[in-house]
């Protein structure tokens, strides 16, 4: 089976337009998010100024699960179809995702602190963001683990689709269980339980993040690849 546009070549000519219209539109979208997240929008009645850290922790949260989603899909096209550039796009999100996922521990433990009393709890949620990291800790030392870099990164491609299950288990965690971690306020798109003047921050700054992984994934990604092209042409010299 063969995936035209997934090669290396098109990924390159892609990226070079995708690359400063992200760094623009991100810089932008982090400009305005935090204006807005830090300045115009209203603290809240509950938990006031503290709240604000959301911005900053949900995104954050957001990012790793599509982060570890991203890199199950290339390890799917590593095991099955061997495909080489599949490895370079899963070696390249995963230290991205790992960023991520410390981003939404950290804020969720400054978040936690004035909420809860405690920087840590062995809440539901918490505990299997935090064995989401370990998933990503895992996959990057098995990939590194191996003489065989194909022995490594098959290995590797394997701990990742099994730690799939744990993306449910996230989400759900604080339906399933009884856990200290508030509920989601968006799981009605059409009628969310968070304001319109909170919304659009938490917006922005989304954006922002999206942007962002798209800047590093794409100078990773193609960092990656002069680096393999430079070992070959070392090889053959």
């Amino acid at each position: 089976m063969k995936f035209t546009l997934a090669k290396p070549r098109y990924f390159l000519k892609v990226t070079n337009f995708l690359f400063p219209l992200a760094l623009v539109l991100g810089a932008l979208c982090f400009a305005a998010g935090l204006y807005s997240a830090l300045i115009t929008s209203p603290p809240d009645y509950q938990q006031g100024d503290a709240m604000r850290i959301m911005y900053i922790h949900v995104p954050a949260s957001w990012m790793a699960l599509f982060c570890y989603g991203a890199l199950a899909v290339f390890s799917l096209f590593v095991l099955v179809w061997r495909h080489p550039f599949a490895e370079i796009l899963a070696i390249s999100v995963t230290p991205i995702g790992a960023l991520f996922t410390v981003l939404s521990l950290v804020t969720g433990s400054l978040w936690g602190k004035p909420m809860w009393g405690a920087y840590w709890v062995w809440d539901a949620r918490l505990t299997s963001v935090l064995v989401l990291l370990f998933l990503y800790g895992g996959y990057w030392a098995l990939y590194k683990a191996y003489a065989h870099s194909t022995q490594g990164i098959r290995a590797a491609s394997l701990l990742a689709i099994i730690g799939v299950i744990n993306l449910p288990i996230i989400k759900g965690s604080v339906d399933w269980w009884n856990t200290l971690h508030q509920p989601a306020s968006l799981t009605k798109f059409g009628s969310p339980s968070i304001h319109s003047s909170m919304l659009l921050p938490l917006g922005l700054m989304t954006a922002a993040y999206g942007f962002y992984f798209l800047v590093l994934f794409i100078i990773r990604a193609r960092t990656e690849l002069h680096k393999r092209k430079l070992l070959v042409q070392e090889g053959l010299s």
